[in-house]
């Protein structure tokens, strides 16, 4: 008895061929497309940036005279930005993602709070710009300082931490916690020796992309009331501070005015580009190390 009919099938062959052509030519078509959307955005900025982008743009303070206007300032308050927002957003996002998955109880009450946190990850980043200046800047009277800008910059991509981290932990096989329980260790030797270090590769994947994120937002820091004016490089949590995307933003608009701050903010971008890259490289690197060991 024949379950397949051999002529239906040769005479439906031709026309699968071509559909899976045409799919495939799509997806190239999209790739390509994307690809050359960042080759012509990357000329652009660095032909503007051409000539630019010297050691003395990179050393300099903030000048009103864009031939001496210099970025330190900005890239110091971004680093400083940065030391605030990677502890805080691993330490807070990880150990909630570790409660929720490891030790809540699986209810409505866990479903509510996982929905939230989900949603959190896709609210605009001015909301939190606007919920930092309520309750850092205004109730607490922190003030437009570093430690108000990393607080609410840990808060917008703190949803996102969550979420991959608790990905990260369902992902690790079961196998691994029984094993663990069955030579006699606790809930939290499980956790500590067993399932973090299966699950790091994949939760730092996360970091990496909620740094990513974090470095190059401007909205929720502008309604904070960040300057991009001359003010001294901050050594404290809490100095006044501006940021490369705050820089890149109000130099675009004094462009209008005075088309050298065009070329400045040009500059700027591939600055942020290059600490991007190393910030991701880095991590990166520290990723794979661990994928290699487990």
């Amino acid at each position: 008895m024949e379950y397949i009919d051999q002529k239906d099938i040769q005479k439906r062959m031709p026309k699968r061929l071509a559909v899976n052509k045409i799919v495939r030519g799509i997806f190239f078509a999209s790739t390509v497309f994307g690809l050359v959307v960042l080759a012509i955005l990357l000329y652009d900025v660095i032909s503007d940036a051409y000539g630019w982008l010297t050691w003395d743009f990179l050393t300099s303070v903030m000048s009103f005279d864009p031939a001496n206007a210099g970025i330190i300032g900005a890239i110091s308050g971004t680093l400083w930005l940065m030391m605030i927002v990677g502890p805080f957003t691993m330490i807070i996002g990880v150990a909630s993602a570790i409660y929720l998955e490891e030790y809540a109880k699986r209810g409505r009450l866990q479903t509510f709070i996982e929905t939230n946190i989900s949603n959190l990850a896709g609210v605009p980043s001015i909301v939190f710009g606007l919920l930092g200046l309520t309750v850092f800047v205004r109730i607490l009277g922190f003030g437009s300082v570093v430690l108000a800008g990393g607080l609410t910059m840990s808060l917008l991509v703190l949803p996102i931490v969550i979420v991959a981290a608790q990905e990260a932990l369902r992902a690790v096989p079961s196998y691994l916690r029984e094993a663990s329980f069955g030579m006699g260790a606790t809930k939290w030797q499980t956790v500590r020796n067993v399932v973090l270090p299966a699950a790091l590769p994949s939760i730092l994947t996360g970091m990496i992309l909620a740094m990513s994120r974090a470095i190059g937002e401007t909205a929720p820091l502008i309604a904070l009331g960040i300057p991009a004016l001359l003010i001294p490089l901050p050594s404290s949590v809490f100095d006044s501070f501006t940021v490369l995307p705050v820089q890149i933003y109000y130099w675009t608009i004094d462009a209008a005015l005075e088309a050298e701050y065009l070329f400045l903010a040009a500059a700027t971008i591939i600055v942020l580009l290059v600490i991007l890259f190393i910030l991701n490289s880095t991590a990166i690197l520290i990723r794979n190390k661990f994928q290699k060991r487990f």
